[in-house]
């Protein structure tokens, strides 16, 4: 008998002054039976980092051509398009070539850099891609406010991101890797 995703929801409140964007929004995570505390967390931050209309989860890693978390436009393209750990190169070329932006977040310092080292210079040749390093420690703190119904608070400044609940915080300085080209 196949396992069945865990439901979570959240009610995030988002203050970025980086975009001058203030919202609170109410979602709800599936985490796959295969992924721990620390993804389902890092995906969430993600989804803080780009709070917009029309952001959303997506089936993830139960579907293979769909993100972590995706926004298209009222045509139906894919606007943005966001990856957590370390996909593949042929699933980046494939993402790279349907959406406008593409991001992907990678957290688990010792997986991430041997990923990094082998990808690099391909990662390089995509115009609309942007990879950002999460700090291992940070997302494990994050996963320490795992609960099945969560009220969070997000604060993003300067690139760097607050995140907590009522009892803790979590400071996560986001490192960029490789930033998308102005054009794209």
């Amino acid at each position: 008998m196949a396992l069945k995703a865990t439901i979570f929801k959240a009610e995030l409140q988002i203050a970025d002054m980086d975009r001058n964007h203030y919202r609170t929004h109410v979602v709800t995570i599936a985490r796959h039976p295969s992924e721990n505390d620390e993804r389902m967390m890092a995906r969430l931050l993600v989804f803080a980092l780009h709070s917009d209309e029309g952001l959303e989860f997506t089936k993830g890693l139960s579907t293979e051509d769909e993100p972590d978390v995706w926004q298209k436009n009222l045509s139906g393209d894919i606007k943005l398009w966001m990856e957590v750990g370390q996909p593949d190169i042929k699933r980046i070329r494939k993402a790279c070539g349907r959406a406008s932006q593409v991001f992907i977040y990678t957290y688990n310092q010792r997986a991430a850099e041997v990923w990094w080292r082998h990808n690099q210079v391909a990662l390089g040749r995509f115009g609309n891609l942007t990879v950002v390093s999460l700090p291992e420690d940070a997302i494990k703190s994050l996963a320490n406010l795992t609960q099945r119904s969560m009220h969070l608070q997000c604060t993003i400044q300067d690139g760097q991101v607050w995140m907590g609940d009522a009892n803790d915080s979590v400071f996560i300085k986001l490192s960029t890797l490789k930033e998308a080209d102005a054009a794209s």
